[in-house]
């Protein structure tokens, strides 16, 4: 945990979380040298992003998704949970429709991939500043890509989890305590909904879709 003294509120004030030191740090350079900006803390995980975010109220979170424990989008809710106003902006090396949804739905301004350029990240940080929301081009045709699919069921999901796992239909079935009939119904119904080719397609479509973790 890292923390900085609090400059003029002219500036945009950043927190920083992500549990890898050298992109925090780098991050931390670009944002220190924007004339208004100022990088006023910096977190490694759930408990400090919070607390940083209690001592310093910044104006914009850059939040990764994927920390160490709580997720980044269960650091996004429990902030905005005690501050509505908060506004958070996901950093992420995941491509997945799911995951984007989920972090779009728990109130996040921007979904951002890591690999954006710098001056894309800045503009972004601007523009959620202005009370705008932000989803870059290649964010928003992942997500239109599966416009209108058809979500798993709970049940379908555990059937998911179990294939990704290793176990077969009948193991499946002595699993959840349903016939193996109904096992392959299901199965059928994940292959159809995630448009696979077979069960092992499937498991690595939800994996990139971010459905599955990994």
């Amino acid at each position: 945990m890292q923390s900085y003294r609090t400059m003029p509120q002219e500036k945009i004030t950043i927190l920083i979380v992500d549990d890898h030191p050298v992109f925090r740090e780098g991050l931390n350079m670009i944002i220190a040298a924007q004339s208004d900006m100022v990088p006023v803390a910096q977190a490694a995980n759930s408990t400090e992003a919070i607390e940083e975010y209690k001592r310093h109220q910044p104006d914009i979170v850059l939040m990764d998704q994927r920390l160490p424990g709580a997720s980044g989008i269960d650091t996004l809710i429990a902030i905005r949970s005690q501050y509505p106003r908060a506004r958070v902006i996901m950093l992420t090396t995941s491509e997945g429709d799911i995951e984007i949804q989920h972090a779009l739905r728990a109130g996040a301004a921007a979904y951002v991939l890591k690999t954006m350029p710098k001056n894309d990240l800045l503009h972004i940080i601007r523009q959620v500043h202005e009370g705008r929301k932000s989803i870059p081009p290649q964010v928003a045709s992942k997500l239109a890509e599966h416009l209108g699919s058809e979500s798993l069921t709970s049940r379908e999901m555990q059937v998911l989890l179990l294939i990704r796992d290793g176990l077969r239909n009948k193991q499946i079935a002595d699993e959840l305590s349903i016939s193996e009939t109904t096992v392959s119904f299901h199965i059928k119904n994940v292959i159809d909904k995630l448009e696979a080719n077979d069960r092992t397609h499937a498991v690595t479509v939800a994996l990139r879709r971010g459905l599955l973790p990994l």
